[in-house]
């Protein structure tokens, strides 16, 4: 009964009152702390743990000291002011150490550090008694003392394990009781050890009840600050780590990555994008991420992992995850960042596709071709002969010109699809690029291919019907075969051979398809080898101009010469123009040729010390060119020949593509100054209406008509008709191949103007002093 008389009896209930709630502010304050400095980062942990031991000092000292004010044992009391001051530091160095020892980072002890709390209670209790001052006899019971030092150690303990702890009877508010009651139980267990007996009243007075309770209030004011300064640091701090977290939050939220903060193993924070990855309704918070990511833990910080999530559906999504460990905080964390590849891997897988396939109509393209064709001849190839299919469609550039690209892609697409479901296990079909197919097939004999020729012509002529304009568009097809490895055993042989074939089936009218003859294809492989040697004769030299003479047929004279063109191989084979000028004509570079012929003919020209005119050919490729009038013009600049000197020559087959384009032309080349002459009058379309359309300087009559002139009467009467017209429209005739004197004398007895000829000089590289006149060309 003790410890209740000592309670009811001999305190002042209004103090004990104070005392209390102080005790209970100041504990939950502590209790607080105490996770507070759990959490804290490296730098900062010893700064909370000192604002702890002081917040948490004050509170057990002045809770001692207020209860000791309102003990009231029946004297006058006092109290020696060093001691006091002393049990004040005891109780907060001791309450540091014991949260330090609470929250160490490295094997922690939360029971030992609440006993070292309790035990600090006791000692600053205890020292607190010896600074107690009574009139009176102090007796103490030592049963008292020591249960109220356990009463304190034991409650201590405990309230820092809960502290720590989880699950039931655990948490702040479990730990603030037992802390509570430690304290409690400490003080008034230890007040009811001490019995005062009073002296005799002759004693003096000490102190005053007045001023004890004004003394309590001041403790308690000044206990208060002490606590209220560390409630509102921890206030302060917790509202700066809510902003931390909102600005994490948002920063998570607004990655479009997963992003995941793991802590302790379990997940602490994750974003939206997360979250919708995993499922919506998935619960991911406080849950390990191996649920979903079972192979998370190989995820290695020094790369990105590529592994797989479980949806909470069940679907595995491949992922890309990046990871970072954070060992600045007390609790380490683990940051992860989650990316969804099935996007990309769909992107890969389509630009792989297309890497490989046509985009257009889906089939293989040159790429795969060649990686198939080279399967099936290879070594390890079983079959054996293999058939190679070049296809070109015919009349499909009319479907685009008449009806418009968008028509021929759809033309492009269908047959694509209908040649693809044509093809029998073991067969493939590519199309290497405009409307140009190849197909595969192994064969056992040559004919077997004519199967496959069948089904791929079924599935090419027939019409396609195009979308949107409710036409019927259709086109043919040349075909070409190759087979390895009796046409070839190089795939570049092959393919080429394939190619030969189809050029000559289209270039049939009876067939569509033909097999590769290596006679028959000889001539196009010589043309195409020709083509190639075309494009570096100018660079290697191999050209040179030989001039033939033109003469005045009334007085012998030299009117001028023709700059022709030869060419001289390397090997010192010399090949006919007949043969390399249409090749160059159709390959385009008789522009390239035109021009170095029309520069070296008008600098060497200029050279000379007559000033002869000489006459230079023009292709209808060249007439065709609008930049022509711009050359001649900088040539004549640069060669400083005049331009009265130079004649440019054209066909009539030249104007019949574009006649209005080539009489600006000629108009252009004209206003330079040069002249203009027909060249092979008579042979080619329209030469009346020709010659009414355009001014010539000069009609140039084919040489032809001077070979049939003795056995062809039709002949010579062409030839008085042109010279008739040429007299009536004004315009010079000139008559190429005279190469008799009798037909020499024939032309002056009609009155023609020039003439041209082996009989008045052959082709020859420079002019030299002849017997025949002031200046020939060697022949």
């Amino acid at each position: 009964m003790r410890f209740l008389t000592c309670l009811t009896e001999e305190h002042n209930l209004a103090l004990v009152g104070l005392a209390a709630w102080f005790c209970l502010v100041g504990s939950m304050i502590t209790i607080r702390l105490l996770d507070r400095i759990r959490h804290a980062e490296r730098g900062t942990r010893m700064a909370w743990v000192f604002l702890g031991g002081a917040a948490t000092g004050a509170t057990i000292w002045c809770t001692h000291f207020i209860a000791m004010i309102a003990y009231q044992p029946g004297v006058e009391v006092a109290y020696e002011p060093r001691l006091t001051g002393i049990s004040l530091l005891l109780a907060i160095f001791g309450s540091a150490g014991a949260l330090h020892l609470t929250t160490r980072r490295w094997h922690p002890s939360a029971a030992l550090g609440g006993a070292l709390f309790g035990l600090t209670v006791s000692v600053m209790h205890y020292v607190g008694m010896q600074a107690f001052v009574a009139r009176g006899m102090v007796r103490w019971s030592h049963g008292y003392v020591a249960l109220s030092v356990l009463f304190a150690v034991a409650l201590g303990a405990l309230a820092f394990d809960r502290a720590r702890a989880t699950g039931r009877f655990a948490g702040p508010w479990w730990a603030t009781g037992l802390m509570v009651a430690s304290i409690v139980l400490l003080h008034f267990t230890g007040m009811a050890a001490m019995i005062v007996t009073p002296f005799s009243p002759a004693i003096g007075q000490v102190g005053s009840s007045t001023a004890t309770i004004v003394m309590a209030i001041a403790v308690a004011g000044v206990g208060t600050l002490v606590v209220g300064t560390g409630l509102a640091t921890y206030i302060l701090d917790a509202q700066a780590r809510a902003d931390t977290r909102r600005r994490l939050r948002e920063l998570l939220e607004s990655n479009v990555d997963g992003m995941v903060i793991v802590q302790g193993g379990k997940v602490l924070a994750v974003n939206a994008a997360l979250t919708a990855l995993v499922g919506g309704d998935a619960a991911v918070i406080g849950q390990p991420l191996a649920r979903w990511i079972p192979d998370i833990a190989t995820a290695d910080p020094d790369r990105i992992a590529q592994l797989s999530l479980t949806a909470h559906d069940g679907t595995d999504i491949p992922v890309e995850i990046a990871v970072r460990f954070d060992q600045r905080r007390a609790c380490p964390q683990t940051i992860y960042s989650i990316r969804d590849l099935r996007a990309r891997i769909a992107q890969e897988r389509r630009i792989a596709h297309l890497a490989r396939n046509d985009s257009l109509t889906g089939l293989p393209n040159r790429t795969s071709f060649l990686e198939w064709l080279a399967r099936q001849t290879g070594p390890d190839s079983t079959h054996r002969a293999v058939a190679l299919l070049s296809i070109d469609l015919d009349r499909f550039k009319e479907v685009n010109d008449m009806h418009g690209h968008a028509a021929g892609d759809q033309l492009l697409t269908r047959i694509g699809e209908r040649m693809k479901a044509a093809l029998l296990p073991g067969e493939f079909i590519a199309r290497l690029g405009g409307d140009e197919f190849v197909a595969v097939m192994p064969v056992t004999e040559p004919d077997d291919a004519a199967q496959l020729i069948d089904r791929l012509r079924d599935a090419i002529t027939a019409p396609v019907m195009i979308e949107h304009s409710g036409i019927e568009a259709s086109c043919g097809m040349s075909l070409g075969v190759a087979l390895w490895p009796r046409d070839a055993t190089e795939l570049s042989t092959l393919i080429n051979n394939a190619d030969l074939a189809m050029y000559r089936a289209k270039a049939s009218i009876a067939t569509d398809a033909c097999f590769y003859e290596e006679e028959m294809d000889k001539t196009v492989r010589l043309r195409r080898r020709m083509v190639k040697e075309l494009r570096t004769a100018i660079d290697r030299g191999e050209f040179s101009l030989h001039w033939q003479v033109q003469e005045s047929v009334g007085t012998g004279a030299i009117t001028g010469y023709e700059a022709l063109l030869r060419w001289t191989r390397a090997d010192g084979s010399s090949v006919s123009p007949a043969n390399f000028i249409p090749l160059a004509e159709q390959s385009g570079l008789i522009l390239a040729i035109g021009e170095w012929v029309l520069r070296t003919a008008c600098a060497t020209a200029a050279s000379w010390a007559e000033p002869h005119r000489i006459a230079v050919n023009l292709s209808p490729v060249q007439l065709g060119h609008v930049d022509l009038p711009r050359l001649v013009q900088q040539v004549l600049l640069d060669t400083g020949l005049s331009p009265a000197r130079l004649e440019l020559e054209i066909t009539e087959t030249a104007m019949i593509a574009d006649p209005v384009r080539t009489i600006h032309i000629l108009r252009q080349l004209k206003a330079i100054g040069v002249s203009v002459a027909m060249d092979d009058f008579g042979t080619g379309y329209s030469s009346l209406s020709t010659l009414r359309s355009f001014p010539f300087d000069k009609i140039k009559l084919d040489r032809s008509f001077m070979a049939e002139l003795n056995g062809a009467p039709q002949s010579a009467a062409i030839v008085r008709a042109v010279l008739t017209l040429g007299e009536s429209l004004d315009i010079p005739v000139l008559a190429e191949g005279v190469e008799t004197p009798e037909q020499l004398a024939f032309l002056r007895e009609q009155g023609c103007d020039e003439a041209q000829g082996y009989l008045l000089g052959r082709p020859g590289p420079l002019p030299v002093r002849g017997r025949d006149g002031p200046e020939r060309l060697a022949g």
